[in-house]
């Protein structure tokens, strides 16, 4: 008598663990390799980029060009710059010579980096978002002095969509 009470809620417990299984986990589906960039050059003109600082949508980052060479080397007007998209290739960002909301613009220089010495510039952008697709780069191409190879960084640049950067030219302080 006693089993024969529980005989019901024994079978509904049977009935409820022999459920379908659950379906098999999803497979992760690989995303593409991220470019690799080389660490900046040892000898040369060596390019380092900072971290970037946010203001109000605005957004900058300090570029540092080094001579690590034991002589004396140019360095001209405003960094030849690109913005690159996740797998390296340069985006349709269009690159302004000038002041930013955070530095001023010394205007094209003649340089004369000793060794050791360092230029600075300026990377700036807004994150205004109006109409039409956000745009994020992932990396920044440079080449530092007419002549040399580009030499590329990773930075996030989130110019949502202005489609604009702004970078000051070479020089040996940030004017604010």
């Amino acid at each position: 008598m006693g089993v024969s009470r529980f005989a019901p809620l024994l079978f509904v417990a049977l009935l409820a663990g022999c459920g379908t299984p659950p379906p098999p986990a999803p497979t992760p589906t690989p995303t593409p390799p991220s470019p690799t960039y080389a660490p900046p050059p040892s000898t040369g003109l060596s390019l380092s980029v900072g971290q970037v600082e946010l203001a109000l949508g605005h957004r900058a980052s300090v570029l540092t060009l080094t001579n690590r060479d034991t002589t004396p080397r140019k360095v001209t007007d405003y960094p030849d710059l690109k913005v690159l998209a996740d797998d390296g290739t340069p985006m349709d960002i269009e690159v302004k010579h000038g002041t930013s909301y955070f530095a001023g613009d010394f205007g094209p220089q003649n340089l004369t980096l000793q060794p050791g010495e360092k230029a600075l510039a300026v990377l700036s952008w807004s994150a205004t978002v109006t109409s039409g697709d956000k745009q994020t780069g992932a990396a920044i191409s440079v080449v530092p002095a007419p002549g040399e190879p580009a030499q590329k960084q990773p930075i996030e640049t989130d110019v949502g969509t202005t489609g604009t950067v702004t970078v000051s030219s070479w020089a040996t302080k940030i004017r604010m």
